[in-house]
């Protein structure tokens, strides 16, 4: 029988306090785990988010009040922009809605605080409305100003039109618009909704 020597006593030692130290130290596990758990629940919450951005974007969700419902609903579907011979319909959201996702929050947030007339009842009636409408349509207009048109330039563009396709007085009003720098709004106020009562009375 051999007698341990200095150096295995010095062997175990070194593998006790190696096994201390793994002891110690936190698990990866954990960490791991935590990871993983925050990773999904950001997808769900990016996911759910999205999701409710969209619902808000729906023809159906922008006629949930009475106030859109009974007004300019009813003017959008006499306009070409709800039937037309290509079949393409454009809802609320096309319009009013940016489609890049900056501008979109901007515009999302802002309309949650244009709610407010809602729920104070300054427009809870057609007379109240109407009475509104050239306020209302005024800072819509001015947005679209702003912003150069930019939700008409998702589907409509001066290089896209074609002076074939085209009849000649409107496309030489769109040339001449391009070179004046127009935008769609100075001459398309009344595309889609009607004019408030004392629009031509204010812009004489």
């Amino acid at each position: 029988m051999s007698i341990p020597s200095s150096d295995d006593f010095a062997f175990g030692r070194g593998q006790s306090s190696g096994l201390l130290a793994r002891l110690k130290r936190p698990a990866a596990f954990p960490s791991l785990a935590a990871a993983v758990i925050l990773f999904v629940a950001g997808i769900l919450f990016w996911g759910g988010f999205h999701t409710a951005v969209d619902a808000t974007n729906t023809l159906e969700f922008c006629t949930t009040c009475h106030e859109m419902r009974d007004t300019v609903y009813q003017e959008y579907k006499q306009s070409v922009h709800y039937s037309n011979r290509a079949g393409i319909r454009v809802i609320c959201s096309d319009c009013h809605v940016p489609r890049d996702w900056s501008h979109m929050m901007v515009r999302k947030m802002q309309a949650s605080l244009e709610l407010w007339g809602k729920v104070t009842g300054t427009i809870d009636t057609r007379e109240k409305f109407e009475a509104k409408r050239m306020t209302l349509a005024t800072h819509e207009w001015d947005r679209l100003k702003a912003s150069n048109s930019r939700e008409c330039r998702n589907c409509h563009a001066f290089d896209a039109m074609s002076p074939a396709l085209q009849k000649p007085e409107p496309y030489k009003i769109h040339m001449q618009a391009r070179e004046d720098a127009k935008t769609c709004i100075d001459c398309h106020k009344g595309v889609a909704h009607k004019l408030p009562r004392g629009y031509n009375i204010v812009n004489q």
